[in-house]
């Protein structure tokens, strides 16, 4: 019982975006991170261009990091369509790469989607007109559905009592205030803040939107935090640092 109660530090950091040049640049960077905290999430867009050269960078870099490492994949990390090889080379090298999973790290459970756009609160896309729209409304329904039964499965299954999301996209409009009006549809969906507090998660980690806002709250009142590294930079933070 008194290791559950112990208290957990995680740090966040999203849109890394690793290049095949990069080697040697993370490594104090990992170091850092296993001196302030006991896990490390990021939250997509590993990868610049979504190559595999890239992700195998990121495997080497992260053998200096000493703490475990969970994440979920970004935009980047689809581009060329090798997703799949991306998670397997981190997988590989020890990352939790959640795609509608979940993982209980620490006592703490983690459940991950990439996310999708659609649009905040009343001016969400609605599943209406041409296939093609009615196809990138349900991308954004499949993935809300995806993390609801991730959280799902960490109440049902693991019965752990500290929950966080993992998601590229974000779930509510006031970490994307920054940024241009008229992308907001693209920068993430209110459909993916629906599941968080039902489930009771401590706070929601996205990237994605690198001219947003750290920080804000869904309306059940879940803190939600941009860990876009642009932002973290801005701040003169190398990562984010939430204890649960």
């Amino acid at each position: 019982m008194a290791e559950q109660a112990s208290k957990v530090r995680i740090a966040a950091v999203g849109d890394i975006h690793v290049r095949e040049n990069d080697t040697g640049k993370w490594g104090e960077f990992f170091k850092e991170v296993s001196r302030q905290a006991d896990v490390l999430v990021i939250v997509g867009d590993l990868t610049d261009t979504g190559d595999e050269g890239e992700a195998e960078v990121l495997a080497n870099e992260m053998k200096q990091c000493a703490v475990p490492i969970v994440a979920v994949l970004g935009n980047h990390d689809y581009e060329k369509g090798r997703h799949k090889l991306i998670r397997s080379i981190l997988m590989k090298a020890d990352m939790h790469i959640l795609d509608g999973e979940a993982v209980v790290v620490k006592d703490v459970g983690f459940a991950g989607v990439k996310g999708f756009g659609g649009g905040f609160d009343k001016h969400v896309l609605s599943m209406f007109g041409e296939g093609a729209m009615k196809a990138f409304v349900q991308e954004a329904v499949d993935e809300a559905l995806h993390l609801e039964r991730a959280l799902s499965r960490l109440d049902q299954e693991h019965n752990v009592a500290r929950k966080i999301a993992l998601m590229h996209y974000a779930p509510i409009k006031e970490t994307v205030l920054g940024e241009p009006e008229q992308i907001f549809p693209f920068l993430g969906c209110s459909r993916l803040a629906e599941p968080l507090g039902r489930h009771g998660v401590l706070a929601a980690f996205h990237g994605h939107a690198h001219v947003g806002t750290l920080e804000g709250r869904t309306h059940d009142g879940v803190p939600v935090f941009n860990v876009a590294k642009p932002i973290l930079s801005k701040l003169d933070l190398p990562f984010f640092v939430f204890e649960v």
